[in-house]
């Protein structure tokens, strides 16, 4: 039902197009058919005018070669606009989504939907003018046998009810096979992300190197499997449908040796269902097609769907409160994951925490202690499920969250480096040089037209680029999470006694998650995590 509205969602801003393409392809169709009527009567009308018969004919194919053209232009523009319609939606729908929403569909799934589901909407798209053209010539073709002889017309719909039955049970199969197929294309995408993305991990690891390798063989040999069952079961249909045409010819001749039939009704019959073979044919060579679209539509849906409830936190209203963040506060908050299989949900929480307007503050703990999840929901990246986000003392609300966000400059653990400045001004510009001397990277980098020369770097270098964003950001709560863990240990010093200084002095609200336990004495205040709870608060000890 999902995939059902979905579709009519997408499809209605196109209707107008999409319904004249139908028709001019359905016309095309009707006028294709027309033409078999006129060669017949042709043939078995010798009085007949025959400029009459040229002038019908010229006209049909005037008709018929028109309504094709308009047809396949307008359903390839439709196709076109689906195709940039759900490219875009489902990039703002994933912006805006909420981050645990992201992290729950996993990258390689959202890139397989985004890809390969789109695409093979749009590819059916691109076909379907050709299967409306092949479904109006075999209507006309019929509507014609059933002028031509209403007892032979009943033979034919006899059979052609039987290979209708047929096509259906196929499609069916081959649905339900197409469905496996697509759920395995999100575990090819994940391995082709591991030999890619891990290729220096597997080159020095043989035994990764073999699992990994094999995990992705089994993966392509299951989908090739599938797609050669459902592609044998649609093929097999198609020449079930073949001999449809034999064995119907064939009863037609026989009817017309014992029923009183006349010349131009058997001949007509013959000519149609020789003719109307191909349409047929096309029809049932595009069911696989069609099947693919079903499976990716329903992938697409469901994306949407989850994704779509996000969308309102992405808000153009004011904050109500003042610009100047005085305070932000996390009261009695409780966030838990999803289980997983047998293993227990990280819970955090109750957490009670007030962080004031120019405080330096340190967060440390052991590694999966929540750190991570707790300047998540400070950031407003993920909502409390129980407890309030404040901020001045005011609760924060869901529309208010991108206002709120827009205070905050951050760089995670798993931070994304852009290779582009957000802004291009000669005064950025001047300042992005000034942070890339400052930071020791002006050797490596250089700045053109607004975007990094490179961002091929060592991983301690890559944070220093992520920083001078933050820099040019020029936000008021600073958020950085293990920042220093890659840096050598002279800009380590640097980084500490020199940078977070300075950003103090400039008023920033730092939050830094750290494990230099000999830089602790640089916060004012530091807090411990543990199991998801703050088990110690250290009083200020700057200045030691």
């Amino acid at each position: 039902m999902t995939t059902l509205v979905e579709s009519f969602r997408i499809l209605r801003s196109f209707w107008p197009m999409a319904l004249f393409a139908t028709i001019a392809g359905g016309v095309s169709g009707l006028a294709s058919a027309a033409l078999l009527a006129t060669v017949n009567r042709a043939v078995h009308t010798p009085g007949e005018s025959v400029l009459s018969i040229l002038a019908a004919f010229a006209g049909l194919c005037v008709v018929s070669l028109a309504g094709e053209l308009l047809g396949n232009i307008g359903n390839n523009l439709v196709g076109q606009k689906i195709i940039a319609k759900l490219r875009k939606e489902l990039s703002v729908k994933i912006v805006a989504a909420p981050i645990a929403e992201i992290e729950r569909f996993q990258p390689h799934r959202l890139i397989t939907i985004l890809g390969h589901d789109v695409d093979t909407i749009g590819g059916f798209t691109f076909n379907f003018s050709m299967i409306v053209i092949a479904f109006s010539i075999t209507v006309g073709c019929f509507v014609y046998l059933a002028m031509l002889s209403p007892i032979m017309f009943g033979v034919v719909m006899a059979a052609a009810a039987l290979m209708f039955a047929g096509q259906m049970l196929a499609s069916k199969v081959g649905v339900e096979s197409y469905y496996a197929v697509r759920s395995a294309h999100d575990d090819l995408q994940k391995y082709y992300r591991a030999i890619i993305e891990g290729a220096k991990e597997i080159r020095i690891s043989g035994e990764r190197r073999t699992r990994t390798l094999g995990h992705l063989a089994r993966t392509i040999e299951q989908i090739s499997e599938r797609f050669v069952y459902a592609t044998r079961i649609f093929f097999i249909a198609r020449t079930s449908s073949s001999l449809f045409f034999y064995v119907t010819i064939f009863a037609v001749l026989a009817l017309s040796t014992r029923v009183r039939v006349a010349d131009t009704a058997v001949s007509g019959f013959i000519l149609v269902l020789l003719y109307v073979r191909g349409p047929i044919e096309q029809i049932i060579t595009a069911m696989p097609l069609f099947s693919q679209a079903q499976a990716s539509f329903k992938k697409v849906a469901e994306l949407s769907t989850a994704m779509g409830a996000g969308s309102r936190s992405l808000s153009t209203k004011p904050l109500a409160i003042d610009f100047s963040v005085a305070s932000i506060e996390l009261r009695d908050v409780c966030y838990q994951f999803p289980a997983q299989d047998a293993v227990e949900p990280f819970m955090l929480g109750p957490v009670n925490l007030t962080i004031t307007a120019g405080e330096t503050l340190f967060i440390i703990g052991k590694n999966g202690c929540g750190k991570t999840t707790l300047i998540k929901l400070l950031m407003g990246l993920y909502w409390p499920q129980q407890g309030q986000l404040l901020c001045n003392g005011e609760p924060i609300q869901p529309d208010q969250l991108d206002a709120y966000r827009q205070r905050f400059s951050a760089i995670f653990f798993d931070y994304y480096l852009f290779d582009d400045l957000v802004a291009v001004d000669q005064f950025t510009l001047r300042q992005a040089e000034h942070y890339l001397k400052k930071l020791e990277i002006a050797n490596k980098v250089t700045i053109r037209d607004g975007v990094f020369s490179t961002i091929d770097l060592s991983t301690g270098q890559r944070k220093r680029l992520a920083l001078i964003h933050v820099l040019l950001e020029d936000r008021p709560i600073v958020v950085l999470d293990e920042w220093a863990a890659d840096q050598d240990p002279s800009f380590r010093r640097v980084f500490y006694e020199e940078l977070l200084p300075d950003m103090k002095q400039r008023g920033k609200t730092l939050i830094v998650i750290s494990h230099d336990d000999s830089y602790l004495h640089i916060a004012d205040r530091v807090i411990e995590m543990d199991a998801g709870r703050i088990v110690e608060r250290q009083p200020s000890v700057a200045g030691c």
